[in-house]
């Protein structure tokens, strides 16, 4: 079982930027980035490989940047241009199980998630 620790959620203006980070407590092939917010369904949001890969949802593509750190098993999402609908609770999630191809945003391949760390933007 892999723990996950997220941690660089806050409050925000539209406009503002915000670093999420998430700590891995051992090697993953493909973490990723989802979020939910009140009322609606969790959406993932940004996904990347071990070798690099990655992957956005299209409402974020060109203002969010997921990058990692794999000597430290660590992930993070800089978050730019942030929106009001960019609000909602943001969890981690990490496949611990070797993952050949492109990174995906469909939760069923994540075997282990985080405990979410909320972003609120306010207009």
């Amino acid at each position: 079982q892999v723990q996950l620790v997220e941690s660089g959620g806050g409050s925000v203006q539209a406009g503002g930027s915000l670093r999420l980070s998430c700590a891995a407590s051992a090697v993953t092939y493909i973490m990723g980035w989802f979020r939910q917010a009140p009322g609606k369904e969790r959406e993932g949001v940004a996904a990347i490989t071990r070798g690099g890969s990655t992957r956005y949802a299209n409402s974020v593509n060109g203002r969010f940047t997921i990058s990692q750190d794999n000597a430290k098993n660590t992930v993070y999402l800089q978050m730019s241009s942030l929106k009001p609908e960019d609000t909602g609770m943001y969890y981690c999630a990490a496949r611990p199980i070797r993952w050949i191809g492109n990174p995906v945003l469909s939760e069923s391949i994540y075997n282990n998630w985080g405990q979410g760390t909320q972003v609120t933007v306010s207009s």
